[in-house]
């Protein structure tokens, strides 16, 4: 599984509360992040059922 780049804006606020929370729990902000996205997409499939990714096509460029 390749390792993909994500961008998001947040407020200076909700960053400063981020990486405390990411201290606290002994992550990065992005280990937090990663930790975060996986609890809610669980709790998704927990709720709806297993998300079905299909398979990207490849592009030639």
């Amino acid at each position: 599984m390749a390792i993909k780049n994500l961008t998001i804006r947040i407020d200076e606020t909700m960053l400063d509360k981020l990486h405390y929370v990411a201290d606290y729990e002994g992550r990065s902000a992005n280990g937090q992040v990663t930790v975060l996205i996986r609890d809610c997409i669980e709790a998704y499939e927990a709720k709806h059922g297993e998300i079905e990714i299909s398979p990207r096509k490849k592009t030639s460029k």
